[in-house]
């Protein structure tokens, strides 16, 4: 079993998002990953679609609104939100939000840390960043909300 306390050198920040995996792909055969992520207000990603996972949030604090192939809703701390593989989709977090991200199957946070690592900017490079998407079976479709 992992050791659930983690030191600061295991959270990963990618333009001020926060990224800290709890469960490893590794660590369940490929089946799962989940991600303890903090997103400052107002941000989040642009449109896009997981051709691979289906993925949940569980909102911990804050609150964040949802767009599912179209559909617009919000979610507060102790609420989840559900997409499934090949939905576009994004999100922004209203205030100051932490979520987990359960994907499945896992592999996925593989991204986060290259994004990470690299701390490539949207859309300064988007170059690697496609090229980090395609790897990770991810299409992005259209702006951010």
């Amino acid at each position: 079993m992992k050791d659930v306390s983690v030191a600061d050198s295991d959270i990963l920040d990618w333009n001020g998002t926060t990224y800290r995996t709890l469960v490893a792909t590794a660590e369940t055969g490929g089946r799962m990953c989940v991600v303890d992520s903090t997103s400052p207000a107002l941000s989040g990603p642009p449109r896009h679609v997981h051709h691979r996972e289906d993925e949940c949030f569980v909102v911990l604090s804050g609150e964040m609104e949802f767009s599912v192939e179209g559909q617009s809703f919000r979610k507060g701390a102790g609420e989840a939100a559900f997409i499934p593989r090949g939905a576009e989709h994004t999100f922004r977090a209203l205030t100051e939000s932490r979520h987990l991200v359960i994907l499945t199957p896992g592999g996925f946070e593989g991204f986060f840390a290259e994004m990470a690592r690299h701390a490539y900017r949207i859309p300064d490079q988007m170059g690697p960043i496609l090229e980090s998407a395609g790897r990770h079976h991810l299409d992005f479709t259209g702006p951010p909300l």
